[in-house]
């Protein structure tokens, strides 16, 4: 058993750093571009004209920062080598993002909209698994370039966490002597939709509300007749491009689909448990932010002429939460290498309850370490002159998100009582 990090991660590391003291920070501080990170940020990344949508401005900017990290090897780090990345393991790539998110607010990592210097992108991972071969040679190499941005379309209006009753349908459809399918339905939250370019669709092609089984993963074109956003959601975290989406009477080929007819909720899987191990790795970054500055802050701080650090009443808080932070540190290490030891597709039968709690765990702990951060540092902490407020309505969004804590929770006890994975077998033989 043994708990150093590579040497070649904690280069890496370093790598990283320099490329974002010599390429990052410079662009973050060119022509005003901090009031992006400052407290004009919400204002400025925000076009409060066009239902609160990102300013083209503010996601240009961002654009830029990844074409330098792609340029200098950084972006596609978790990418599979066949499609232009390097292969990253999860526990590399835990490590680096609690690295760049613990460095607080910045271009290099800002994950109001999961923007880094290293990419965080799930479909890649999930089209590899899941593509049959004519899928691969069809939309690899515009995953590859960029050419496809696919928004997600799991969540709708009347089902969130029940996603096996969704009511979105898809029915086979001849059009113009060519068969295909024909897709009705209401999409939530499905975020990135003002410049995806698809809209990856669940729907039910057969079997009843409950069924696993029976879901089918369409990748739709978002300019397909019939698909139309009706509305952006003002939300707690601005800027907001998360719309609720209609699809009615929607067409696609036959062929418009990832992985099996039928299978599709095991791509639903493999995005989640993606995301989820990586936002807890974010989120603990996050919240180690909140801590050192908080601790910083507490040090420097004199009133009555002492420091606040000398009071037990600043001290315990922090204390607690700092040990919650090296805990679920090495829960998080060990889940991403027991994932890296495994077939993809098993994470969802073997480990899908680590997952959960390192997730649910972690971004309870950022809204906390954030919320104490503030409170430490008073009224100045309170004020969008500080990043804590930005950190904690960010973050608690996290807390629904990918699977809300409570379902979370529930997936632990699944596995922990033997309804579900490992355990099932052991508790059907006693």
């Amino acid at each position: 058993m043994d708990f150093d990090l590579p040497p070649e991660l904690i280069a890496y590391l370093g790598e990283l750093d320099r490329f974002i003291d010599a390429e990052i920070k410079p662009l973050e501080n060119e022509n005003d571009n901090i009031k992006y990170f400052d407290h004009r940020r919400e204002y400025e990344r925000t076009d409060w004209e066009k239902g609160g949508l990102p300013k083209h401005e503010w996601e240009a900017l961002l654009a830029e920062a990844r074409r330098r990290a792609d340029k200098a090897g950084h972006l596609r780090f978790a990418w599979p080598k066949e499609l232009g990345g390097k292969d990253g393991s999860q526990l590399w790539l835990a490590v680096i993002r609690e690295h760049l998110a613990a460095k607080g607010l910045g271009l290099h990592n800002d994950l109001q909209n999961e923007h880094s210097i290293v990419s965080n992108n799930p479909f890649v991972v999930m089209f590899k698994e899941f593509a049959t071969p004519e899928q691969y040679a069809r939309d690899s190499e515009k995953l590859l370039n960029h050419k496809m941005i696919t928004a997600f379309g799991l969540t709708e209006p009347n089902h969130g966490s029940d996603a096996t009753h969704m009511e979105t349908r898809a029915v086979p459809h001849e059009k113009d002597g060519k068969k295909g399918w024909l897709i009705n339905g209401e999409k939530m939250w499905t975020t990135g939709m003002h410049v995806a370019t698809h809209i990856l669709t669940f729907a039910r092609t057969s079997g009843k509300d409950g069924d696993s089984k029976g879901i089918t993963t369409f990748i739709v074109p978002a300019d397909t007749p019939g698909v139309k956003v009706e509305e952006y959601l003002w939300t707690f975290n601005m800027p907001t491009d998360h719309p609720r989406v209609s699809l009615t009477n929607v067409w696609v080929p036959e062929d418009a689909y990832w992985g099996q007819i039928g299978g599709g909720l095991r791509l639903g899987q493999s995005f989640v448990h993606q995301n989820r191990i990586r936002q807890a790795a974010s989120s603990l970054g996050a919240a180690v932010y909140c801590i050192e500055e908080s601790v910083k802050y507490a040090r420097h701080r004199k009133p009555f002429g002492q420091p606040l650090s000398e009071n037990q009443a600043i001290q315990w808080p922090l204390i607690e939460l700092a040990t919650q932070a090296e805990m679920l540190r090495l829960l998080i290490r060990k889940t991403a290498w027991e994932m890296d030891r495994m077939p993809h597709k098993q994470i969802e039968h073997e480990l899908s309850d680590k997952v959960s709690m390192c997730n649910y765990w972690a971004n309870r702990l950022c809204c906390e370490a954030a919320d104490r951060a503030m409170q430490v540092h008073g009224g100045i902490g309170y004020s969008r002159h500080k990043p804590f407020e930005h950190i904690y309505r960010h973050h608690r969004r996290y807390r629904i998100t990918e699977g809300s804590e409570e379902i979370q929770m529930r997936k632990v006890g699944a596995f922990l009582f033997g309804y579900m994975g490992p355990r099932r077998a052991v508790f059907a033989e006693g």
